[in-house]
């Protein structure tokens, strides 16, 4: 009777086989999940603080404010741009973010037959507190200097766990039980990953990046209002050199670029949702030179403010996404 031996290298290779065929089978399954839970084209939110979304084309222009989020895709792909910086993400890769920021996004691959499909867990700063808290056994200290938007690529456990909080879409009675224990092992799987310091920076209390926290809700806030660096600067205990440093390090944007971007959104909301005219939301958001306003609109829209309107209303009338 003869047998081979097998060595550490197949044993190794085995294991990589399995792992690479459970990962495609976790995607397929979300897949499923998904165009089950949002049968058209939309976004639903049927577990508090997780979003799945659809789009069957690609999309351009799309902007907003981001919250801190972890963006797990199954199907097609999408960017994230902020300033300069393009973040694509896709099964293979997935999106954390962990500031309030100004940014534009697009679907890059999509289609009827193969729609984009996304799941998006907003990260709630006191339970990735207390996460950090129980698993590091102290409070969060973390670094200033990271960017506070990454890719990284996806690994086995960490899909599985989204997998399975999707699953609990189909089955509520079990969700209120389950979805928080999976959103703390989420967390955890993140605070053992590369976005380790991104984590502590959702959590933080103290120090530079929660003082620029507060500058950035400041700012929202009070987008009326001139923007004060100086001030903005003394009432977060830096410098300025050192508070458009921390600023630009975590937001990607210098505090002039955001706060414009973040009027500007705000103008176009006004106009679209409330039916303002350009004068009237150029001046609410603080532009007190309308002209300036129209060329700060054109150059972050490509488009005069009305015509943007126009076109964003035409295209919501002919169902584009």
């Amino acid at each position: 009777m003869s047998y081979t031996e097998t060595g550490p290298s197949t044993q190794l290779l085995a294991i990589d086989e399995r792992e690479r065929l459970r990962m495609q089978a976790n995607r397929e399954e979300l897949v499923d999940l998904i165009l089950r839970a949002v049968p058209e084209d939309g976004a639903r939110e049927p577990i508090e603080g997780l979003m799945l979304r659809r789009t069957s084309y690609p999309t351009e222009g799309g902007r907003g404010v981001s919250q801190p989020t972890l963006c797990v895709v199954a199907q097609g792909s999408k960017e994230f741009l902020l300033g300069h910086e393009r973040y694509r993400y896709d099964p293979y890769h997935y999106l954390v973010v962990t500031a309030e920021l100004p940014y534009a996004s697009q679907v890059v691959e999509a289609s009827p037959a193969h729609p984009f499909l996304c799941v998006v867990l907003y990260l709630e700063p006191n339970l990735v507190h207390s996460v950090i808290i129980e698993a590091e056994r102290g409070a969060p200290s973390p670094r200033s200097d990271i960017r506070a938007v990454h890719v990284s690529p996806l690994d086995a456990g960490l899909l599985d766990a989204m997998v399975r909080l999707v699953r609990l879409v189909e089955s509520p009675a079990q969700a209120s039980f389950l979805a928080p224990l999976i959103k703390r092992e989420i967390i955890y799987r993140l605070l053992h990953s590369e976005q380790r310091g991104r984590l502590y920076q959702v959590a933080a209390q103290t120090g530079h990046t929660q003082h620029i926290i507060h500058a950035i809700r400041w700012l929202r806030e009070n987008l009326d209002k001139p923007l004060r660096i100086e001030q903005l600067a003394r009432d977060t205990s830096m410098s300025v050199s050192n508070f458009h440093h921390h600023f630009k390090a975590i937001t990607g944007l210098t505090p002039l670029q955001y706060h414009k971007q973040l009027r500007l959104q705000e103008a176009r909301r006004l106009m679209l949702n409330e039916g303002l005219d350009a004068t009237s939301a150029g001046h609410l958001v603080g532009y007190q030179d309308i002209s300036h306003f129209v060329r700060d609109y054109r150059r972050l829209f490509g488009s005069p403010p009305m015509r943007d309107i126009e076109r964003l209303r035409e295209d919501a009338l002919a169902g584009v996404p």
